[in-house]
């Protein structure tokens, strides 16, 4: 994991704006790093950014925007975390709220264990990635080596 992250942010309705307010708390450590947001999220998540920039006169982070998550963003950012182009996830998710695409958000948060980035489902994990003295140095997780179920797997299927 390089000085310079990427760092996913999703947000369920009910929680986009402790997300914003979030985001707006921290957006200095922001700066330093790339960002990639799903759907509505992204759009807050970037005017937000962008007027606070403004506001301070620095440049934005780069910002890319995926698929809202029930369309398929969720899946989009899974897809990015098992290329390796993603390096930590900030998802505040609604344990309250059935959402149609909870298999969706299941995957994401799979993914995001299976290779070991780290994830923070909830403000208090977000604050605590976020102030952490590894936030903005270089990391490399361990990465557990799956192939022996893999293996496991294709002999059981012949």
């Amino acid at each position: 994991m390089k000085k310079k992250k990427v760092i996913a942010i999703v947000a369920h309705d009910n929680r986009k704006k402790d997300m914003i307010e979030w985001v707006t708390w921290n957006w200095k450590e922001f700066i330093h790093h790339s960002l990639v947001c799903t759907g509505t999220t992204g759009s807050l998540v970037e005017n937000k950014l962008i007027e606070k920039c403004r506001e301070n006169d620095v440049i934005p982070p780069d910002i890319v925007r995926l698929k809202s998550g029930p369309l398929g963003g969720d899946q989009q950012l899974g897809a990015l975390i098992c290329e390796g182009k993603v390096d930590m996830l900030i998802f505040f998710w609604d344990p309250m709220q059935p959402q149609p695409h909870d298999v969706d958000v299941k995957a994401l948060l799979r993914i995001s264990t299976l290779y070991n980035i780290p994830t923070a489902t909830n403000r208090s994990t977000a604050d605590f990635i976020i102030s952490s003295k590894l936030f903005h140095q270089e990391y490399e997780p361990i990465l557990k080596d799956y192939g022996a179920y893999i293996k496991r797997d294709l002999d059981f299927n012949q």
